[in-house]
């Protein structure tokens, strides 16, 4: 019997670039001006890429949300309601100095059923940043 398992493949820079791609031609038929930012399973910055027309804080908020998708496993439009008063997370975003954010737009990539890392989009509506996000990630998967 072996207990041997096969990694998934971790994310490259070229699904990194495909991610930022995908959520920014899918804003841009929106007509929204954004920032997306992907994450490598570690944290660490594999692609970013901010229209330039888009506000500025666009940036800061697309990596933001990345992070947080990632340290979550989870979209940050699911974790809004945990932050609120009373929520499982309430405390979270002040008890630790890291950058969470809880705006819908933070999205985790997963392959193979692994979490691989994480795509941010910021610049529209949290739900438009969501759906942007997750078309992005959908269609890495199709490929």
């Amino acid at each position: 019997m072996s207990t041997h398992t096969v990694a998934a493949a971790p994310l490259s820079t070229q699904d990194a670039e495909a991610l930022v791609e995908a959520a920014r031609s899918a804003a841009e038929a929106a007509g929204v001006f954004a920032a997306v930012t992907v994450l490598d399973a570690g944290g660490h910055l594999l692609a970013f890429r901010r229209d330039d027309r888009a506000v500025l804080i666009a940036g800061e908020t697309s990596t933001r949300k990345a992070y947080t998708a990632l340290q979550l496993n989870a979209p940050t439009a699911d974790l809004v309601d945990a932050v609120q008063p009373g929520g499982l997370f309430h405390t979270l975003p002040t008890a630790l100095d890291r950058p969470l954010l809880f705006i819908a737009g933070g999205v985790p990539v997963h392959r193979e059923g692994r979490l691989i890392g994480a795509i941010g989009v910021g610049g529209g509506a949290p739900d438009q940043d969501h759906g942007f996000a997750t078309r992005a990630v959908e269609a890495l998967a199709a490929h």
